[in-house]
């Protein structure tokens, strides 16, 4: 009886040993909800403007316009990491329309990174770029160089072609919004010192002055 006794016990433990490495392993296949979050600031598909893609990491692209003319505002992430985003990109070519014929064009994200790039290297990641010119129409364009003898109007003017903005930063004087814009050396960058704002494009390297009252 004593040795009976002794194998039901040795089977008794066994059995309880093999129960309690089963239920170790159902533990550790369970997925923790805990480390499913992310503390790393990735945007998920549900924050996504590209459907196609899944995650995207890296910095955030933001910027806030206020356009003069239409009255309207846009706070928009248009970038994460190294990517575009096309929803946010849309949105931006809309804003940016002629404001005269309400006709849309598609910019260069590169003119998106230079405001960025200005914004970054004024000190202010944060401001609101007020918009006194985006993108303009063939006929816009010819329209504002006839309606003087010298109107600072360039006949093929980078805004026909979506890669230039006029703009205010409200707090900054129009000369240092001159002088750190050149200094990035992206492209085109004209003073207009009466009418109070600055030309910014991403075509070639140059750089003027008008001291007569721009109309955009």
């Amino acid at each position: 009886m004593t040795v009976n006794a002794s194998k039901f016990f040795t089977s008794k433990l066994r059995w309880i040993g093999a129960a309690v490495a089963l239920l170790a392993l159902i533990v550790v296949a369970i997925p923790s909800h805990a480390a499913s979050s992310s503390s790393t600031g990735e945007v998920t598909t549900g924050e996504m403007a590209d459907p196609t893609a899944t995650v995207l990491s890296g910095q955030k692209y933001t910027l806030n316009l206020h356009h003069l003319h239409t009255g309207e505002s846009l706070s928009v992430v248009y970038r994460i990491g190294d990517t575009y985003l096309p929803a946010a990109i849309e949105k931006l070519n809309y804003f940016l329309r002629d404001h005269r014929t309400q006709d849309e064009s598609h910019y260069d994200p590169k003119e998106f990174d230079l405001l960025h790039n200005l914004l970054t290297r004024l000190h202010k990641p944060n401001a609101v770029v007020d918009i006194v010119c985006g993108y303009r129409t063939p006929w816009s364009n010819n329209f504002l160089r006839t309606r003087a003898a010298n109107t600072g109007v360039a006949k093929n003017s980078q805004h026909t072609l979506a890669k230039a903005i006029d703009i205010r930063i409200p707090g900054v004087a129009t000369r240092k919004l001159r002088d750190t814009a050149l200094s990035l050396q992206a492209g085109g960058v004209g003073y207009y010192p009466v009418s109070q704002f600055v030309h910014v494009d991403v075509g070639p390297v140059r750089t003027w002055t008008f001291r007569g009252a721009g109309d955009n």
